[in-house]
């Protein structure tokens, strides 16, 4: 076709194949994407759960900030969104909130996201304006049914019942329907609060549990075999896998890739994705 342009200085048949050229290139790219998503675990829900650092109100608001970017990116994205447990701030923001990414492959690309992520910004929070810098991390695990992979011994189980502190009706604030497990010989502990009922709630913190057990086994598998990923896999104060900049001028950047952009108001609209996409190719 570009020789048949030429020969007939033809240039509206050159923008058609401009046009072509980068249907191609994004279908390629999806393609190349996809063949990424290949892990065991890739293509399950993602449970995800953000926690503040220290900070205080700080990095309450910080985590609350992520939390509005990754529900953002859910949305954009066609993914379902469902809290399951927070615990609010002192005075503002969220000390931690888990929630559940359900849709095609959301474990595979949000599992990009597991780490520390930093803020430098002037706090709103601070009357002298001064730059502060906060942080946060996030685990990602996906969503696994218990099909025995994973043995719970029952003896080995805390389990406490509290009243509910969110929304859910008159009847989730009247009785004691949310659920804490802790698990004994590791000191995992998870929470469900939002599901209707106490069997609900038990029934999803028990594959909030499930999904961590199975991640720490990973984890120690991959030391074993000295393959893990450095700051990929661990998430540490200090081992930031991504700084957000707001001033003294603006930039995200991933420490991992390298990958950047001065746009940080798009990013906490959720358009993470590039960030994803060259941590799936890197890694």
């Amino acid at each position: 076709m570009v020789n048949l342009a030429e020969l007939e200085n033809d240039e509206s048949v050159l923008e058609l194949i401009d046009e072509e050229l980068c249907s191609v290139e994004k279908t390629i790219e999806e393609m190349r994407l996809a063949s990424l998503l290949k892990g065991k675990y890739d293509k399950l829900n993602a449970l995800m759960t953000l926690h503040s650092g220290a900070g205080g109100t700080e990095s309450c608001d910080w985590t609350e900030m992520l939390y509005r970017m990754y529900i953002c990116y859910a949305e954009k994205n066609g993914f379902t969104i469902t809290e399951l447990d927070r615990l609010e701030g002192d005075e503002a923001g969220i000390k931690s909130v888990s929630f559940k990414v359900e849709g095609d492959c959301a474990y595979g690309y949000l599992k990009a996201e597991k780490g520390v992520h930093r803020l430098v910004r002037i706090s709103p929070f601070d009357a002298n304006k001064r730059r502060h810098t906060s942080f946060a991390s996030l685990e990602v695990m996906p969503e696994i049914d218990d099909d025995g992979e994973i043995k719970v011994n029952p003896d080995e189980l805390r389990i406490d019942t509290f009243r509910s502190s969110g929304a859910g009706g008159q009847h989730i604030n009247k009785t004691d329907s949310a659920i804490r497990i802790t698990h004994l010989p590791t000191g995992i502990v998870v929470s469900c609060q939002n599901e209707r009922s106490q069997t609900q709630n038990r029934e999803m913190a028990m594959k909030m549990l499930i999904s961590k057990l199975l991640e720490k086994r990973e984890a120690e598998r991959m030391e074993r075999d000295s393959s893990i990923k450095g700051e990929i896999k661990k998430i540490e104060w200090g081992s930031q896998i991504r700084s957000y900049v707001f001033c003294p001028y603006t930039m995200v950047k991933d420490h991992r890739t390298g990958y950047e952009t001065a746009d940080v108001n798009s990013v906490m609209n959720g358009n993470i994705q590039g960030f994803i996409n060259d941590y799936l190719k890197k890694s």
